[in-house]
C-alpha cells in the first residue's frame, strides 16, 4: 500500500478525532452546567433580586447589568474598532504608522483581562474618580474587546476578492460607495462573528469587572444611572462562590452559571441568524 495513501488515513483519523474530542468536552461540561443550574432557575429566580446573607433571592439586577454594560460597551468598542478596522484594509497604504497601529493592535489583544481590569482602577476609578461604576465597566471592557474587533473587521473585509472592488470603481462608484455597498455586504458574516465573540467574551467577563464595576447592585432596579455600581452575572457568580455568605450559595452559583451558558447561546443566535438572512437577501438583491 503507498504510504501517502496511509499518511493520509491516518492524518484524517487523527484529525476527526481530535473533532470529536474537542465536541464531547463542550457537551459534558454543558451537560454538567446545565444539568446542576436548571432546576434552579425560575421565574421569581431570573427576576427578583439577590439576597445577601439570607438564602434565596434572585439575580435580576445582576441579568441587567449584564446586558446594560455590554450594550454600553458595544457603543464605545464597535464604531472605534470597525471604523479602525475598515481604514486598515481598505484605506491605509503601507507605512510606519499603519505598521505600528497593527503592532499596538497585537500588543493590545495580548493584555490579560487582569491587567485591564487593574489599568481601568487605577485611571477610571480612581485618577479620573468614577468609581466602581458601570460606566467605568463598559469602557475598560471596551478596551478589552477593541483589538479584536479591529483585526476581525480587517480580515474580513481583505478575505472579499478584490474584483468586487475593481468592478464597483470601474461603474464610477467613490471610495466609500464601494466599501459599503461591495466590501461590506459580503464581509458581514465576519463582522457578526467578532461581534459575537467580543459580546460572549463581555458577558462572562469577570476579571475587568470587579476593579472597575464592582460587587454590587443599586437598590433601584432597574437603574439606568451609568454612575452607580453594577455587578454582572459573571461577577455575581464569582462573589457568590468567594465570600460564601448565604446559606444556598451553591444552588445560586449552580443557576447563575447556567443563566450565563444560556444568555450567551441566545444572544449568538439573536445576532448570527438575523444576520445570515439579511446577508442573502442583500446579496440576492445584487
Amino acid at each position: 500500500m503507498d504510504s501517502r495513501r496511509v499518511i493520509d488515513g491516518l492524518s484524517t483519523v487523527l484529525l476527526w478525532a481530535a473533532g470529536f474530542f474537542i465536541m464531547g468536552l463542550l457537551v459534558f461540561f454543558l451537560a454538567y452546567i446545565l444539568g446542576q443550574g436548571l432546576p434552579v432557575l425560575s421565574l421569581e429566580f431570573i427576576l427578583s433580586p439577590s439576597k445577601e446573607f439570607e438564602a434565596g433571592g434572585g439575580v435580576g439586577p445582576q441579568l441587567f447589568n449584564t446586558f446594560y454594560i455590554l450594550f454600553l460597551s458595544l457603543l464605545f468598542s464597535v464604531p472605534v474598532g470597525v471604523g479602525a478596522g475598515v481604514y486598515l484594509a481598505e484605506y491605509a497604504r503601507p507605512s510606519r504608522l499603519t505598521n505600528l497601529i497593527r503592532l499596538s493592535t497585537e500588543c493590545l489583544a495580548t493584555v490579560p483581562s487582569i491587567v485591564i481590569g487593574l489599568f481601568g482602577l487605577i485611571i477610571l476609578v480612581n485618577i479620573m474618580g468614577l468609581g466602581f461604576t458601570i460606566l467605568g465597566g463598559a469602557a475598560a471592557l471596551a478596551l478589552l474587546n477593541l483589538p479584536v474587533l479591529v483585526r476581525v473587521t480587517e480580515e474580513s473585509l481583505r478575505a472579499v476578492p478584490q474584483t468586487y472592488r475593481e468592478a464597483s470603481l470601474a461603474l464610477g462608484a467613490t471610495r466609500w460607495q464601494t466599501v459599503r455597498r461591495a466590501v461590506l455586504p459580503p464581509a458581514l458574516l465576519g463582522l457578526v462573528t467578532g461581534l459575537t465573540l467580543v459580546s460572549g467574551r463581555a458577558i462572562g467577563e469577570a476579571a475587568v469587572l470587579i476593579y472597575t464595576a464592582g460587587v454590587s447592585v443599586s437598590r433601584h432596579f432597574p437603574d439606568l444611572n451609568p454612575f452607580v455600581a453594577g455587578e454582572t452575572l459573571s461577577v455575581h457568580l464569582w462573589y457568590v462562590r468567594a465570600e460564601g455568605l448565604r446559606p444556598d450559595a451553591d444552588e445560586i452559583a449552580a443557576g447563575t452559571a447556567a443563566l450565563l451558558i444560556l444568555v450567551v447561546l441566545a444572544f449568538n443566535l439573536l445576532i448570527g441568524v438575523p444576520a445570515r438572512i439579511y446577508q442573502r437577501r442583500l446579496l440576492g438583491k445584487h
